[in-house]
C-alpha cells in the first residue's frame, strides 16, 4: 500500500475510535498521531541506500513486524507526545500508536509484495494478495470517511462507516480472488495438470480485474481477466490513462491465455539459465520471488535476466523487480553476480545492469 493511503487510514481510524470522553484539544492530537504512526514503518525505505539486495531483505521487515509493534508503539508514542505536546504524555497516545501500526501491517498484508510479520525471528513473507498496491478505490473510501468526518466532527459514525465500508470492501475482493482462483483451477483441470500450483494477482483500476496463474516446474500460463465484463472494452484512440490500463482485461470466456518458462523454451539454453537461477548470486532472489520467469539473455549469453510475473501489469513499461545474473571471470575462475536491471544504454540493445 502506498504511504499516504497508510498514513489516512491511521487518522481515520484514530477517530473512528476516540473515545467520547476525551480531554480538550487530544483529538486532533490522536488523529495526528496515527497518521503519523500509520506511516512510520515505511521509513525502512531506507534500506534501499544500502543496495538493492538489501532492500528484498529487509523492506517491510522488523518495522513490519507484529512481534516488534508493541516496542514500535511505545517508541513512536513517546516521540509523539513530546512532538504533539500530549497532556496526558505517551500514556495518552500509545493505544492509538499500536493501532497505527497495526493499520500499515494490515494494509501491507492485503497486498502482493509479502510482509515478514515475525521479523526479526522469521523471513517468511505473509502475502494475502486481495488488493492492488495502489487501489483508487480503497484510498477514496478512507479519504470520503475523512471528509464526512471534518464535517459532522462532533460524531465519528462517519469514520465508524468508513472503516466497516472498508473492511467490506477487501472482503468483496477476497471473494472476487477466490473466483479468480477457480478460474485458473478450471484452466488447470481442462488441461490436464493435476499437480499444478494456481494462484491469482489483483491488479490496476478495477476490482475485477485480475491476472491467473497455473504454474509447474517449467512454465506459468497466465491471463489478464475480467470477472465481470461479458465484453473485451473498446479502446478509442483518445482513451485515457485509466482507460488504456482496465483494457487489456477480457471475459473469463475469451480469456488470452500466455506461457511464461520459468528456464527458456529452448533446450540448448536451459542448462545455462539454471545454473545463473541456482547460484549463490541469485539466492536472495530466489528467495523474494514468488512467480519467477525467464526474461532474456543480453551481452552475448553472459547475462541471464528474470522476472517475478507478480510485478508484470498490461500497459507499464518498466517492469519492477526485473533481476539477473552476470558470468564473470574465465575458465575455473567464472562466477556469477547479481544484477538489477536497467534500460539499455543509448545506441545499444543490450540493457544496463546495476550491480547489486
Amino acid at each position: 500500500m502506498d504511504t499516504l493511503t497508510h498514513a489516512l487510514s491511521g487518522a481515520l481510524l484514530a477517530r473512528a475510535t476516540a473515545p467520547k470522553d476525551l480531554q480538550p484539544g487530544m483529538l486532533p492530537r490522536r488523529i495526528a498521531a496515527g497518521f503519523l504512526t500509520a506511516a512510520a514503518p515505511d521509513l525502512d525505505f531506507v534500506v534501499g541506500y544500502l543496495g538493492d539486495l538489501q532492500y528484498l531483505m529487509h523492506h517491510r521487515g522488523i518495522s513490519h513486524s507484529v512481534i516488534l509493534l508493541p516496542l514500535w508503539a511505545l517508541l513512536l508514542s513517546w516521540l509523539l507526545a513530546k512532538i504533539l505536546r500530549a497532556p496526558g504524555g505517551w500514556r495518552s497516545l500509545y493505544g492509538i500508536c499500536a493501532m497505527g501500526v497495526g493499520a500499515h501491517i494490515a494494509g501491507d498484508l492485503i497486498t502482493s509484495y509479502g510482509t515478514m510479520v515475525f521479523a526479526p525471528l522469521s523471513d517468511w513473507r505473509a502475502v494475502l494478495g486481495t488488493t492492488f498496491i495502489i487501489d483508487l478505490w480503497f484510498s477514496g473510501i478512507i479519504l470520503v470517511g475523512l471528509i464526512a468526518s471534518l464535517i459532522w466532527r462532533r460524531r465519528r459514525i462517519p469514520a465508524v462507516a468508513a472503516v466497516l465500508v472498508l473492511l467490506s470492501y477487501v472482503g468483496m475482493q477476497t471473494v472476487f480472488k477466490e473466483r479468480a482462483l477457480d478460474v485458473a483451477r478450471d484452466y488447470a483441470a481442462l488441461h490436464g495438470w493435476k499437480g499444478a500450483v494456481v494462484d491469482a494477482q489483483p491488479r490496476p483500476v478495477l476490482p475485477f480485474n485480475w491476472t491467473v496463474y497455473v504454474s509447474d516446474d517449467a512454465a506459468h500460463h497466465h491471463a489478464d481477466i475480467n470477472l465481470l465484463r461479458d465484453t473485451p472494452r473498446e479502446l478509442p484512440a483518445d482513451a485515457g490513462f485509466f482507460a488504456r490500463m482496465d483494457a487489456p482485461y477480457r471475459p473469463v470466456a475469451m480469456a488470452q491465455w500466455q506461457r511464461s518458462p520459468r528456464y527458456s523454451d529452448a533446450p540448448h539454453l536451459q542448462p545455462l539459465v539454471r545454473a545463473a537461477w541456482n547460484s549463490e548470486a541469485m539466492a536472495v532472489y530466489r528467495w523474494f520471488a514468488a512467480l519467477p520467469a525467464f526474461d532474456s539473455l543480453s551481452e552475448g549469453g553472459r547475462c541471464v535476466w528474470f522476472l517475478d510475473l507478480r510485478f508484470v501489469t498490461p500497459g507499464r513499461a518498466n517492469t519492477p523487480f526485473n533481476y539477473g545474473a552476470c558470468r564473470e571471470g574465465t575458465g575455473d575462475k567464472t562466477v556469477w553476480r547479481a544484477y538489477r536491471r536497467a534500460p539499455a544504454p543509448a545506441g545499444s540493445n543490450n540493457p544496463g545492469r546495476v550491480p547489486l
